[in-house]
């Protein structure tokens, strides 16, 4: 079984099973952190700065990949360590913070569910720079599988959940009395080509990366995460006064860090031992696992468009993987 084929060539069944079942868990914490992060809310507001809950983020995955060098989990490499191998993975970590800081200044220049809809053309981008840095050509059917992942993306976002609140007889709440017009500024447009150009890039560089080294996972991801803690860091510290760094966490808070972490470690062993596509059908699925958790508790109630989105990606999933 090839990875193209959602798995990795010359695997048992027992590493086989667990490698599905670490491709389940991902997807499953992709799925919690939107509504893990709606049970932060106070007030209907996050009550910490999102710098600090990146940068914690960051560095547990650190502490956890050192700790898995230390206590011999993987093994160090042989020889005087290769920290020249270290700098690529700057790049990386660059990438994935303008990448991070660019969802933030694109809400400035379009409506919330504009975002949501169009920034799924990063599936796009991630299988133009897979086909181009990697090399790897896609079949038409393989090509139809993620259009299906890209229209499913925009299906859920354009209403894939629904507030019973909006539903009821009478005035509409507050909140939902002027929602937000569907707008989006020609730099804001730009702005969000840049986005997916970006997004589509850093997965797959960081992909090639992983996979041309002959390195531990772990030592590779304690260079790349050692980046992207300075580089936190210092957008931390320069985004001027607000809450400390752990002012405002509470018990949901330090699960959302904790989950992203794990996810991000896992993540990297997709990177490493799968593909940027096998990604993409990861967060794909998580919109499942996200409905579902959002209506057990958060209360919203799921609509025809999450079971059209759902119907889609089960349908892309088959045409990407299924026997040709």
């Amino acid at each position: 079984m090839s990875v193209e084929d959602g798995g990795i060539p010359g695997l048992g069944r027992p590493r086989q099973a667990r490698w599905t079942l670490m491709l389940l868990l991902s997807t499953a914490m992709y799925g919690a952190h939107a509504p893990l992060l709606a049970l932060c809310h106070v007030d209907g507001q996050v009550p910490f700065r999102p710098s600090s809950a990146v940068l914690l983020t960051e560095l547990t995955k650190l502490l956890l990949c050192a700790f898995s060098l230390l206590v011999g989990w993987q093994a160090w490499p042989q020889g005087s360590p290769p920290w020249r191998q270290a700098v690529p993975f700057a790049l990386s970590a660059l990438l994935y913070g303008a990448n991070n800081n660019l969802v933030i200044y694109l809400q400035r220049y379009m409506d919330p569910s504009t975002y949501q809809v169009l920034s799924n053309l990063k599936i796009g981008s991630t299988a133009l720079f897979y086909c181009l840095c990697l090399r790897h050509r896609l079949s038409a059917r393989q090509g139809l599988a993620l259009l299906l992942l890209m229209a499913a993306g925009a299906c859920y976002a354009a209403g894939g959940l629904q507030d019973p609140r909006n539903t009821l007889p009478g005035p509409p709440p507050a909140a939902a009395a002027s929602p937000m017009p569907l707008h989006i500024t020609p730099l804001g447009l730009l702005l969000l080509i840049l986005y997916c150009l970006i997004s589509g890039l850093s997965s797959v560089y960081t992909e090639l990366l992983m996979k041309r080294q002959r390195l531990p996972l772990a030592l590779q991801n304690l260079f790349l995460y050692t980046f992207g803690v300075l580089l936190n860091l210092g957008l931390h510290a320069g985004g001027g006064p607000g809450p400390g760094l752990l002012e405002g966490f509470s018990g949901w808070a330090a699960l959302v860090v904790l989950s992203q972490a794990l996810n991000g470690l896992l993540m990297s062993a997709v990177m490493k031992h799968g593909s940027s596509i096998t990604r993409l059908f990861v967060v794909s699925c998580s919109l499942v696992v996200n409905a579902m958790l959002s209506a057990a508790l958060l209360r919203l109630q799921l609509t025809g468009a999450f079971f059209l989105a759902t119907l889609l990606i089960g349908l892309a999933v088959r045409l990407y993987y299924g026997s040709r």
